[in-house]
């Protein structure tokens, strides 16, 4: 990958022109990006790894002959999940993805100058199927934005103890459900479960959801892993992580707020967590990583302290289009930028105590807000626990928490001189509750 210190350089260059494939400045899928996904189409059912460039999937196995001959028979033939590709390494990630920038680039002939393979290779993005880009065995959630920590914090303990006292020495975290992670444009139903029916009240109905929300995070998958009982360095961590998703984890907030004393979240967040299809290599979101600031007050213990920077400079967006309403209207506008403890912190962090850690593994980075109102990265701080509205745009229509129809859309991208590093969509719409 390109070296951190030289990302201001390499953001600077206008590269849009790099690739034979005419391709919008505004793509999320620039020939920088190139992300990894698993799709199928109606003439060849079979899931297969694609790469994303522009309006169109590379079909990675139509042009398998042009990857070294160890890479094909590890991480291309017979592969129908990213598992084996985020099993090789980082040797094998910059090898595969250098093989990628050669044969899509302007001054490789390979596919350029041969219309049949262009034409099996390059399929519209129109016509792909999208599938989950990995076999999840296991699936963590973190709570790493200092800012939604703070708010949530002071809505239920008020401003002096928002932060528990273990908060700003340890990425948070709980351990979820890999079962419900589902692919972008897969509908969530509203759950049923306990909730309180009044503030006041101390015995719980059974009954739908009513504070239903979304939450605005990024996931990444873990590379190779580790062995039980040896935990994964600080200086090793970066090569174990994959690249990044969006995610959203959507929240039965009254669910949880009965339930989760004193083991954390349950129930209130097992009914599903939707995730974008393409994964977006650390490698290609390089030149978008921020100036180091060390955490200093308190300083992590030596175990989680980072000598450089792992921020990345990352536009999210959270859009809600209600079922009357003719067009989604934003409602966030956030930035990974905003978490406290990095990737590799939470990483580090996992498996300090020996626990392996496995390819395919997906971490999220919990709920991702800024400082603004208008960079709050859901619905609880957005309404701020029910006692204000929140106006979807001109549409006329306001939200607390989610209303069944409603379609959230979570979007983000980098943005580089002429080219962006995108993430497509992660989408989903809320179905109502089963019938009691």
């Amino acid at each position: 990958g390109i070296n951190a210190e030289y990302g201001h350089y390499f953001k600077q260059i206008n590269l849009s022109t790099m690739s034979f494939i005419d391709i919008n400045e505004e793509s999320d899928f620039s020939y920088q990006n190139l992300p990894y996904g698993i799709f199928s189409t109606e003439s060849d059912p079979s899931h297969r790894i694609g790469v994303a460039i522009g309006d169109f999937v590379l079909d990675v196995s139509a042009v398998k002959h042009l990857f070294s001959p160890e890479i094909r028979a590890t991480c291309i033939e017979g592969q129908t999940t990213l598992n084996a590709l985020m099993g090789a390494g980082r040797p094998v990630w910059t090898e595969f993805r250098k093989t990628l920038q050669r044969i899509l680039g302007k001054d490789d002939a390979s596919l350029r100058d041969n219309a049949g393979l262009r034409a099996s290779a390059l399929i519209p993005a129109t016509d792909v199927t999208m599938h989950l880009p990995a076999r999840i065995g296991d699936y963590t959630d973190f709570y790493s934005s200092r800012n939604h920590a703070t708010n949530v914090g002071t809505m239920f303990r008020g401003k002096d103890n928002a932060l528990q006292p273990n908060w700003l020495h340890l990425p948070v975290g709980y351990h979820g459900r890999s079962s419900s992670v589902v692919l972008s444009g897969t509908p969530i139903k509203r759950p049923l479960g306990q909730i309180l029916p009044s503030p006041t009240a101390t015995t719980p109905v059974f009954a739908p959801c009513k504070l239903f929300d979304f939450e605005l995070e990024m996931g990444f998958f873990v590379g190779p892993g580790n062995k039980m009982g040896e935990p994964i360095e600080m200086k090793d961590a970066a090569d174990q992580i994959f690249g990044l998703v969006l995610m959203n984890d959507w929240s039965a907030r009254d669910i949880q707020k009965w339930e989760y004393v004193p083991l954390g979240p349950f129930n209130a967040k097992n009914l599903g967590t939707t995730i974008s299809p393409w994964v977006v290599t650390m490698d290609a979101l390089a030149p978008f990583i921020l100036p180091h600031e060390p955490k200093v007050d308190p300083e992590p213990l030596p175990y989680l302290k980072e000598n450089d920077s792992y921020q990345y400079d990352i536009n999210l967006f959270v859009a809600i289009k209600g079922q009357e309403m003719s067009k989604a209207e934003t409602v966030s506008r956030s930035n990974f930028k905003y978490m406290y403890w990095s990737p590799r912190q939470q990483l580090v962090h996992h498996s300090v105590t020996g626990c392996n850690m496995q390819p395919g593994d997906l971490l999220g980075s919990g709920t991702i807000s800024g400082k603004e109102d208008s960079e709050l990265g859901c619905m609880l701080e957005l309404c701020w626990k029910g006692t204000r509205e929140v106006k979807l745009g001109e549409s006329g229509e306001v939200r607390k928490f989610l209303k069944d129809g409603d379609d959230v859309i979570i979007t983000g991208y980098a943005q580089g001189m002429g080219y962006r590093v995108g993430f497509g969509e992660c989408t989903g719409k809320v179905l109502p509750a089963n019938k009691i």
